[in-house]
């Protein structure tokens, strides 16, 4: 159901500042304007899905616009380049901070705010669903002196709330911690940040080479973007400093290959990095309302290969008053990587991929995405179905399980049980 404004009569700050408020009200991340010839088209990013919000009238449409470039600082005049800006408001008792960018297309510009939520930063590692092994070797790696850390995973999939959980637990007086971050995205007192300003050249790269002559202890890099930055943050992670940076690969055996791409010298990477922590999002579940019901024989097959558990039932959304549609926010699923010695070695000697994923998931007993994933849909916290949709199950299995990865492939199977698993 659209929501309705009265434009007539009521101000068009008004109406900004309720789309906001209901926004951050229904937990959203994202609110979308798309021009089109004749309306302006509101859509909410609730749990990772976008939904249609309001359609505001031609008459409208130019004034809601400016209002809020207006309010992010932008340039109102201009409508051919993109723009960046922010907000920072109390809106109903409410401290928002967002994001926004603007971007010209044919019927006009489209505008996204960010709506930035640090609560899950705030409240700690021990929040963020890790399970218990996952959250154990964390405390293990954010205790050792130096070496990298890496964060892993795709836009929007939470790892700067990771890192920044990291912080808040690194952040001692006897710590100097600098961070170099594009933007910097939640301030933390104690912590001494830097904004990357690449017009000006206050890049990640010169900003790093400055921060090393700062007498640093922990050094955070928003992103590992190019070559020059990786090199730099291996270096650092060697010469005494506990480096955390993010990355956008899939997994952990994807994050070393990257790194090699990026002219990291195997030697210097076998010996500084000491995790990697992948992750997804997945829609959670509301406890209230969900309910168990007979697992299908794909679900059963696919759960008894990857975890070797025996189940019966699985949980289905159902919906009520205090969700949407029978889930309520998101959660990760995660790969924790603690580098062992023997996996060392096989970085410094380039051993073959195949190899390698048996030292990572067999050898150093790591828990996959999948299985991670799959064990939080046998308790309850998630849908098989949306394990399905943000694995890359092919990867995630590797090529020497020919069998398992044909029962998850195979088109036949998918067909027959994809209804199983979707009407809901």
């Amino acid at each position: 159901m659209l929501k309705n404004f009265d434009y007539d009569n009521v101000p068009v700050v008004d109406i900004v500042n309720e789309i906001i408020i209901d926004a951050v009200k229904r937990r959203a991340s994202d609110i979308h304007f798309d021009p089109t010839p004749t309306t302006l088209n509101v859509r909410i990013r609730i749990d990772g899905e976008l939904v249609d919000y309001a359609k505001i009238p031609y008459s409208v449409k130019k004034n809601l616009s400016t209002r809020i470039k207006i309010i992010s600082n932008m340039n109102i005049t201009e409508t051919r380049l993109p723009q960046d800006g922010a907000i920072k408001t109390t809106l109903e008792g409410m401290n928002l901070d967002m994001r926004v960018s603007s971007l010209p297309i044919v019927d006009g510009e489209k505008i996204v705010i960010r709506i930035l939520d640090y609560s899950m930063s705030m409240q700690g590692l021990e929040t963020l669903g890790f399970s218990e092994e996952n959250l154990n070797k964390i405390k293990k790696m954010i205790t050792i002196p130096n070496g990298i850390i890496l964060v892993t995973g795709a836009t929007g999939s939470g790892k700067s709330t990771t890192v920044y959980s990291i912080l808040q637990k690194l952040n001692r007086p006897e710590s100097n911690i600098i961070t170099v971050e594009d933007p910097v995205e939640m301030k933390i007192p104690g912590i001494n940040q830097v904004q990357v300003m690449s017009e000006i050249g206050l890049t990640f790269a010169s900003a790093l080479r400055s921060i090393l002559r700062q007498d640093p202890d922990i050094i955070m890099i928003g992103e590992i973007r190019d070559d020059e930055t990786a090199r730099i943050a291996t270096r650092a992670s060697i010469t005494g400093h506990l480096v955390l940076s993010t990355i956008h690969t899939n997994n952990s055996l994807n994050t070393i290959e990257r790194l090699l791409d990026m002219d990291v010298e195997r030697y210097l990477l076998g010996s500084a990095l000491e995790g990697i922590i992948s992750q997804r999002l997945v829609k959670k579940l509301c406890p209230k309302c969900r309910r168990l019901r007979k697992a299908t024989p794909y679900e059963i097959n696919v759960i008894k290969k990857v975890l070797n558990t025996d189940i019966t039932e699985l949980y289905n959304p159902v919906g009520c008053d205090e969700c949407l549609n029978g889930y309520i926010g998101r959660i990760p699923i995660h790969e924790v990587l603690q580098i062992n010695q023997e996996i060392r070695d096989a970085i410094t000697n380039n051993i073959n991929k195949e190899k390698l994923r048996e030292l990572v998931y067999k050898k150093a007993n790591t828990t996959s995405i999948l299985e991670d994933g799959l064990k939080k849909a046998i308790n309850g916290i998630t849908l098989f179905a949306e394990i399905l949709r943000v694995t890359d199950i092919e990867e995630d299995l590797g090529e020497d399980d020919e069998e398992l990865k044909q029962t998850l492939l195979g088109k036949n199977i998918i067909k027959e049980n994809k209804e199983d698993y979707e009407v809901l």
